[in-house]
């Protein structure tokens, strides 16, 4: 039914990060061993969860000992000493994985923190369980008509790795809502910007669009991303005009424009405060840089 090698093939070239708007994981391996035997009592430094598909053994974490059979479902956590052991071998699914700190909101990190000093490690009879069925849905089967799109693979994987927090962990009730309102407000505002650079961008116009006070909208950017709304859209205008002036010809004036500077004058002097060059310079530079790359 299931393709097992192929599988951990599969997901060891693709998938070795995860990526979600609330989070970013660093993958360091995935298995799908179709017999797997005992191993050594040893740790991690990371977590690694894993699936039971069939087969027999005990598991022990930190002392305690956890019957597996088909259908548990088991997480080792950062630092625990653990041990499989079986007789006759285990069908089984492992992903060993950690939460990129500095690209993981701060409610989920949290989350994944108390996951590391949970009680609950192990999960019988789970095979109906969201992870169980994400996990699942994964593999390579023998008929490839139900294999997962290969566009859906990656997603699967990020909710696959965010819902052990569910199985093995109190989810706090922001991330059972999904995201937070104040995030979802911030999101909104970048995209906004990102997309509307050419306009004059007003903190009360933004503030009125997304239904929040300006102090609140101001507030959401120095305490989500520790920068000012102005000091964001200024980075925005200067990383829009650079990437203008490395892939097109257009003159700066029009760039200026383009990045919503109110003059060139002002344009070429914030440009070249927050890039070290003025635009002119900064356009020979990144073309001599492309030209010798291709050379």
């Amino acid at each position: 039914m299931y393709r097992y090698q192929a599988s951990d093939a599969m997901l060891n070239s693709r998938i070795m990060e995860a990526i979600h708007p609330n989070a970013r994981f660093v993958i360091y391996y995935w298995g799908a061993d179709e017999r797997l035997h005992s191993n050594p009592i040893h740790k991690h430094s990371f977590f690694e969860a894993c699936y039971v598909l069939g087969g027999t053994g005990t598991y022990t974490d930190n002392g305690r000992t956890y019957a597996l059979k088909s259908g548990t479902l088991f997480l080792s956590r950062p630092g625990a000493t653990h041990q499989i052991l079986t007789e006759d071998g285990l069908s089984l699914l492992f992903v060993a994985f950690e939460p990129d700190e500095a690209r993981t909101d701060p409610d989920t990190l949290s989350a994944f923190r108390a996951l590391a000093d949970a009680e609950r490690v192990c999960v019988e009879d789970g095979s109906r369980t969201p992870t169980a069925l994400l996990w699942e849905s994964l593999l390579l089967r023998d008929e490839e008509r139900h294999n997962l799109p290969e566009s859906a693979v990656a997603p699967a994987a990020s909710a696959l790795l965010l819902s052990f927090l569910g199985l093995f962990g109190e989810q706090s009730s922001s991330l059972k809502a999904g995201m937070p309102r104040d995030n979802m407000v911030l999101r909104r505002a970048k995209l906004y910007i990102r997309d509307n650079l050419s306009k004059p961008l007003p903190l009360p116009e933004m503030a009125a669009m997304l239904n929040v006070s300006e102090r609140h909208l101001s507030r959401l950017f120095s305490g989500g991303i520790h920068e000012s709304f102005t000091g964001y859209i200024r980075r925005e205008r200067v990383r829009e005009a650079a990437r203008l002036l490395n892939e097109s010809e257009l003159p700066i004036k029009e760039i200026a424009e383009m990045a919503g500077f109110s003059s060139v004058h002002y344009f070429s002097r914030t440009f070249a405060s927050m890039m070290h060059a003025p635009p002119g310079v900064f356009r020979r530079r990144a073309r001599s840089a492309s030209s010798a790359h291709a050379e």
